[in-house]
């Protein structure tokens, strides 16, 4: 099979992995194509509900490997977070399901899902980031007030919006669902760029 064959292939994966986290459309996780690459996405994870990352809103980088779905996406926090299994200095992830349990049956959306399931359930007895799984193990009300601090620091900024926030902002401007993605899209998912695109149109 020719590299071209096999690009077309994950492309046509990609894009079909794309228009299910938007048809899907729910506020828990989110995803787009990062500055119009296609192998380079941003993902949105919302802080689960009675976890010290309720109110959160994360942002994940997102590199897909030339050889995916064969192998698992690369998938690191770009918001800092306090949990014993991502690092607190470069948001990398210690989760089987992006390592060894990775299946090509699985899709970014699943990843992201998995992620977000283990701000609910860490595993500090198989850490990423020592520091903070030893505080979880000894000092568990400091560990919950130390993650809930970041969560409020670093976590619920406007810059932290995933796509439906953004889109609902424009719309109440007067604008069309339709008119909101299509300007997203094309100003790769910025907002002010968007925003001056349908000013000028009008």
């Amino acid at each position: 099979m020719s590299s071209t064959t096999r690009s077309s292939k994950e492309l046509l994966r990609l894009q079909k992995e794309l228009k299910d986290i938007e048809k899907e459309n729910v506020q828990e996780i989110d995803a787009h194509v990062k500055n119009s690459n296609m192998f380079e996405w941003v993902g949105y994870i919302k802080g689960p509900e009675g976890t010290p990352y309720e109110n959160g809103h994360f942002v994940l980088d997102i590199t897909i490997p030339n050889d995916y779905p064969y192998n698992p996406p690369k998938i690191k926090f770009n918001t800092k977070i306090w949990h014993p299994n991502i690092s607190s200095q470069t948001g990398a992830i210690c989760l089987n399901v992006l390592k060894s349990e990775w299946s090509p049956a699985l899709t970014i959306r699943t990843a992201l899902l998995s992620i977000q399931a283990l701000l609910s359930d860490p595993e500090p007895d198989d850490p990423q980031d020592a520091e903070v799984a030893k505080m979880y193990k000894e000092n568990y009300s400091l560990f919950i007030k130390t993650a809930s601090m970041w969560t409020k620091t670093f976590a619920t900024g406007p810059k932290m919006e995933p796509r439906e926030v953004i889109i609902k902002k424009i719309t109440e401007m007067g604008f069309t669902e339709d008119q909101a993605k299509n300007a997203l899209i094309k100003a790769d998912w910025n907002e002010t760029v968007a925003l001056n695109t349908l000013l000028e149109n009008l």
